[in-house]
């Protein structure tokens, strides 16, 4: 009953800081400072070095980027500002595209390399 409910319990056993409507275990408004955060997540997203694994071509991705206004794969900037998003999830979409990048790295540098050979015949 104090001012604001600096700290709320639910009878669901949610926890609130700064707000008396938990809906989550945790639920601050606010900002959150801490030394490390721990997310357990089911898969990771080393599956793109697979063998079977299609790396989409870069015009494909160039067009879906004209048409879209973000990379695929990645939600849009309105998605994640409507709904907010999940910090383990996002970490495992960016680390694809990390994984992606670097293969098209190598793919170009091949190229690269044939290029360099066929110019020196």
């Amino acid at each position: 009953g104090s001012a604001g409910n600096v700290i709320y319990i639910n009878a669901a056993g949610n926890l609130g800081i700064g707000t008396n409507n938990p809906t989550e275990k945790l639920s601050v408004n606010g900002n959150i400072k801490c030394k490390q955060v721990e997310v357990t997540l089911s898969g990771w997203s080393d599956f793109v070095f697979e063998d079977d694994y299609k790396l989409m071509p870069l015009a494909d991705v160039e067009k879906y980027i004209t048409e879209h206004n973000h990379l695929p794969g990645v939600p849009s900037a309105d998605d994640v500002i409507g709904n907010s998003t999940n910090l383990g999830e996002m970490d495992a979409i960016l680390l694809k595209k990390i994984e992606e990048l670097t293969l098209y790295v190598i793919e170009l540098k091949k190229e690269n390399e044939a290029l360099k050979e066929k110019m020196a015949e």
